[in-house]
C-alpha cells in the first residue's frame, strides 16, 4: 500500500535570490539591533546610543491632527500618488519659508513615504546596467546599496576631514566620469555633522552641470543644531541639475510615521513618478494632513528642540572626553562624530569593547565607509538620565581596566 503523499517529506528546492543581492548585506543597525536585542533578552541593560530614532515627540498640534482625522470614515481609501495638495503645498511653503526656494506645488514637490524610500525610487528611475554613481565615504550606506539594487556600479569620493568633509572636486574632475549619472549629497552630512558652505553649492552645481550629473542631496538634518537651514536648490540654476530629498523623520520627530519628500524641477519629478507609482498606493491621509500641520511648526518649536539636543551633547563630550576621543565642535546634526585614540585599531574594537563590558553601544564610523575606520558616532537621541548612565558605566569601565 502507498502511503499518503506527505510534502513536509519532501525538501524544498533551493531557490536562490536574485543576481542584484549578491553585494548587498543585511543593512548594519538591522543586524545589531537583533543582537542588542538578544542580549537584552538575556538580561543584559543595554543602552543603545547608536540609532538616530527622535526619542522626543512631535508637535502636540500634529499629534492631535493624526488623532482627528483618524476619526473621519472619509480619510480611510486609497490616496493621490502624488499627495493630497494640502502636504503639497505645505511643503512648498516650508521651502520657501525657511530655504527661500521657490516650488510649485503642483509639479516640484513629490511626497514619499519617507526619503529613503525616495533614494531606491531616484536609483531605479536613473540608473541602470553600465551606469556608475558618485558615492560619498563615509556616507549613508543606502546610497550605496540602492546605486549596486538598480544595477549600477558605486564610485566612491572621499570626504577628508582636512577638506572639511566636502568634496575635492578637482580630484573628481580627472577621473573618467563618462559613465556617472548621478552624484549623492548629503549636506549637513551625516555622519560627519559637517555643513556645506554656499559657495560648495555653486561649484557642485557648475560640476554637474559641466559633466552632465545629476546632484541628490540628501537634506533630513538641516534644522537640527544647525544656525542656518540651507538647502542645494536655494543656488542659483541648481534645479537644472539636482533635486533633494528631504524629511520629517529628524527635523520634526516623526522617524515611525514614514513621510518624506522629493523637491526639484518638474520634469526629472514625473520621471521618478513613474517608477514610484508602480511601488506604492499613497500615504494615509490623517498622517499627510499631520505632516501638513507639523511643517508649520514655528521657529520657537525648532528652537527648543535644540535646546535639549545642546543639553544632551554636553554629556556626549564627556563620554568621550572618558574613551579619550577627538571631535569637532562646529558640526551639526543630531550625532557627535569623533576620532578614536590611536590605541584602537578601528572604530569597530572601541565599539566592541564598549557594548560587551559595559553594555552600552555606540556606532563604529567604519559602517560608513572606509574613511570612517577611524572614528565613532553617539547619538544624541537619549534622554539625560540613560546619557549619564552611560557615562557612568564608561568611567568604570576605564578605570577599572588601569
Amino acid at each position: 500500500m502507498i502511503p499518503p503523499f506527505n510534502p513536509l517529506s519532501v525538501a524544498p528546492p533551493v531557490i536562490r535570490p536574485a543576481q542584484r543581492l549578491e553585494y548587498i548585506q543585511e543593512y548594519y543597525f538591522s543586524a545589531k539591533l537583533r543582537e542588542i536585542a538578544q542580549m537584552r533578552a538575556a538580561g543584559q541593560d543595554v543602552i543603545n546610543l547608536g540609532i538616530g530614532s527622535p526619542d522626543l515627540p512631535p508637535a502636540a498640534d500634529t499629534i492631535e491632527t493624526l488623532v482627528q482625522h483618524s476619526r473621519e470614515r472619509h480619510t480611510h481609501s486609497y490616496q493621490s500618488y502624488t499627495g493630497i495638495p494640502e502636504l503639497r503645498h505645505a511643503f512648498a511653503q516650508w521651502y520657501a519659508r525657511w530655504f527661500g526656494v521657490t516650488l510649485n506645488p503642483d509639479n516640484e514637490v513629490l511626497p514619499l513615504i519617507g526619503s529613503k524610500e525616495g533614494i531606491v525610487h531616484i536609483a531605479m528611475t536613473y540608473l541602470g546596467e553600465g551606469d556608475q554613481a558618485l558615492v560619498p565615504n563615509p556616507g549613508y550606506p543606502t546610497y550605496r546599496a540602492a546605486t549596486l539594487l538598480a544595477g549600477a556600479q558605486p564610485v566612491e569620493y572621499a570626504l577628508k576631514p582636512e577638506n572639511g568633509w566636502l568634496p575635492d572636486l578637482d580630484t573628481l574632475a580627472k577621473q573618467d566620469l563618462s559613465r556617472v549619472k548621478i552624484m549623492w549629497l548629503n549636506y549637513p552630512h551625516m555622519p560627519t555633522g559637517a555643513v556645506a558652505p554656499t559657495e560648495c553649492f555653486q561649484q557642485l552645481t557648475a560640476f554637474a552641470r559641466q559633466h552632465r550629473i545629476l546632484l541628490v542631496n540628501d537634506n533630513p538634518y538641516a534644522f537640527i543644531l544647525n544656525e542656518h537651514p540651507a538647502s542645494l536648490l536655494a543656488v542659483g540654476a541648481a534645479k537644472e541639475v539636482a533635486i533633494e530629498l528631504n524629511s520629517l523623520s529628524k527635523s520634526h520627530h516623526m522617524a515611525g510615521w514614514r513621510v518624506g519628500v522629493l523637491a526639484g524641477r518638474a520634469d526629472y519629478l514625473q520621471e521618478v513618478l513613474r517608477f514610484k507609482s508602480n511601488m506604492d498606493s499613497g500615504m494615509f491621509k490623517p498622517v499627510q494632513l499631520a505632516a501638513a500641520q507639523a511643517l508649520q511648526c514655528p521657529a520657537e518649536w525648532y528652537a527648543t528642540i535644540n535646546k535639549v539636543y545642546r543639553e544632551r551633547r554636553v554629556v556626549v563630550y564627556r563620554i568621550l572626553q572618558a574613551l579619550h576621543c577627538h571631535w569637532d565642535a562646529q558640526q551639526s546634526g543630531m550625532f557627535v562624530w569623533a576620532k578614536i585614540p590611536a590605541e584602537y585599531c578601528d572604530g569597530y574594537a572601541l565599539s566592541d569593547e564598549i557594548l560587551y563590558k559595559a553594555n552600552v553601544f555606540l556606532t563604529p564610523g567604519g559602517i560608513f565607509g572606509s574613511q570612517g575606520n577611524d572614528y565613532i558616532r553617539i547619538s544624541l537621541c537619549s534622554d539625560g538620565a540613560l546619557l549619564e548612565e552611560a557615562l557612568r558605566r564608561i568611567v568604570k569601565l576605564k578605570t577599572n581596566s588601569l
